[in-house]
């Protein structure tokens, strides 16, 4: 365990799905949140949960619960910076950032990147997908250390219309943490954005691909 908190991203429009909030869907006996939880809890000192809108559309899982702290949809950079802004208050150097609609991610995910941002002196790390043996990767930009610090950088980036997470974070020492996987179908931070992709979820928990 680090001493890293984590913060479950959760206030996507969820657009693809139909609307409404991806993380409470089922996926077997656990809401695709909860999975998310059981994951990244045993590798975070402490665990919270960002949304957009009303907290109680989240009241079972017993955890601080982080609104957006700038008005209007501006996508996950709005949600990394309320969680800045929460770890800055709490005292905390970096915060490890999650999204709320993968089941499957890996056990060594936060110690792996914070090993990475140490051992580099990085003020942001990404975690990547690599099929081995191949030149396919697969970046998650919303699976990252980030180091509080940038929170008034981030503020200002965000009131001047920067939305994607990239184009942000490059401003700065940033670099990417491999994980290998085989094919696309055993991707660790495979995330549920349609109906079909739940179908996939299924498949995977079905068949042990975890």
């Amino acid at each position: 365990m680090t001493d890293i908190p984590g913060i479950i991203l959760a206030g996507g429009l969820s657009r693809r799905m139909g609307g409404g909030d991806k993380g409470l869907l089922q996926l077997g006996e656990k809401s695709l949140i909860q999975r998310v939880i059981d994951k990244i809890s045993p590798q975070v000192s402490s665990l919270a949960i960002n949304i957009n809108g009303d907290s109680s559309r989240f009241p079972n899982y017993e955890l601080p619960i982080i609104p957006d702290s700038m008005k209007g949809y501006l996508g996950p950079l709005s949600g990394i910076l309320a969680g800045m802004e929460w770890a800055f208050k709490n005292e905390y150097k970096y915060i490890a950032t999650v999204a709320a609609d993968t089941p499957f991610l890996p056990d060594n995910f936060i110690n792996r990147l914070h090993a990475m941002v140490r051992d580099k002196k990085l003020n942001i790390g990404i975690a990547a997908s690599r099929i081995m043996n191949s030149d396919n990767i697969f970046r998650h930009p919303t699976f990252g250390i980030w180091e509080v610090d940038l929170k008034d950088d981030l503020r200002k980036g965000l009131a001047n219309d920067t939305r994607k997470i990239m184009s942000w974070a490059k401003k700065f020492k940033c670099d990417y943490c491999f994980f290998d996987i085989d094919n696309e179908m055993t991707d660790p931070f495979f995330n549920i954005n349609t109906p079909d992709d739940l179908e996939k979820a299924k498949y995977r928990l079905e068949k042990g691909i975890l």
